[in-house]
C-alpha cells in the first residue's frame, strides 16, 4: 500500500508541476477547491464507516474516556521539546526551532506562520520540516508500528485526522482510528496558537 500512496504523490507532483508549466489555473482551482475537499469528505465518511461497524473499537473508546485527550498534548510536547533540542544541537535559534517543529505536520499553516513571525527562511524551514514529517509517517509506518502500536499516531501529528489516516488504520488497526482522528484535530486546533505563543519567548 505504501509504495501505491507514494507513487501517486509522485504522479500528483508531476502532473501540478506541468500544469504550472502550461497555466492551467481552471485546473488548479478545480483540485485545490473543489476535488480535494470532496476527497477529504468521502475518506473521513469511509474512515467513520470503519469505526462504526467495529463494535470492540467503540467499546473501547467509551471506556478510554477523557484519558484519549493525553495522546495529542504528549505528541504537543514531544514536538516542542524536540525543536528546543534540535535547535541546541544545530547551534540554530531554539525558539524559532521550537515554532516549526509546533505544526505538527500542517505545512500549509507552519510554513507561511513561522514565515510571518520569524522570516522567510525559517518559513521554508517550517514547510519543509512539517512535509517531511507526514511524508516519512508514510513511508515508515510499517517501521514505527513495531517501536509503538501508537507510534504512527504520533508521527502523523496533525495529519494523523486527514491524509496519514488511511495507513494508521491499516497497520495500527480500526481500534486506533478514533484516537488518530481526535488527536490530529486537537493538533491542528492547537497548532496556530502554539506556534503564536513560542514566537513571544522572543
Amino acid at each position: 500500500m505504501i509504495r501505491y500512496i507514494l507513487l501517486s504523490l509522485l504522479l500528483g507532483g508531476i502532473i501540478g508541476y506541468l500544469n504550472n508549466c502550461w497555466g492551467f489555473h481552471v485546473i488548479e482551482v478545480f483540485v485545490s477547491d473543489y476535488l480535494f475537499n470532496f476527497a477529504l469528505v468521502a475518506l473521513l465518511f469511509v474512515m467513520g464507516i470503519i469505526f462504526g461497524v467495529d463494535k470492540e473499537s467503540t467499546e473501547r473508546f467509551k471506556k478510554a474516556g477523557f484519558r484519549i485527550l493525553v495522546v495529542p498534548f504528549a505528541i504537543a510536547l514531544g514536538s516542542i521539546t524536540g525543536g528546543l533540542i534540535s535547535g541546541f544541537l544545530l547551534s540554530i535559534n531554539p525558539v524559532a526551532s521550537m515554532a516549526v517543529c509546533a505544526g505538527y505536520g500542517w505545512y500549509t499553516l507552519a510554513g507561511p506562520l513561522n514565515g510571518q513571525l520569524f522570516g522567510m527562511e525559517w518559513g521554508a524551514l517550517g514547510f519543509t520540516v512539517n512535509f517531511l514529517r507526514e511524508l516519512l509517517t508514510i513511508a515508515t509506518v510499517s517501521l514505527s508500528i513495531k517501536i509503538d502500536k501508537y507510534a504512527p499516531i504520533a508521527m502523523g501529528g496533525a495529519t494523523a485526522m486527514d491524509t496519514t489516516l488511511p495507513v494508521i488504520v491499516r497497520y495500527c488497526g480500526s481500534d486506533a482510528l478514533i484516537t488518530a482522528f481526535l488527536s490530529g484535530f486537537i493538533l491542528s486546533l492547537i497548532a496556530p496558537f502554539t506556534i503564536t505563543l513560542i514566537a513571544t519567548l522572543i
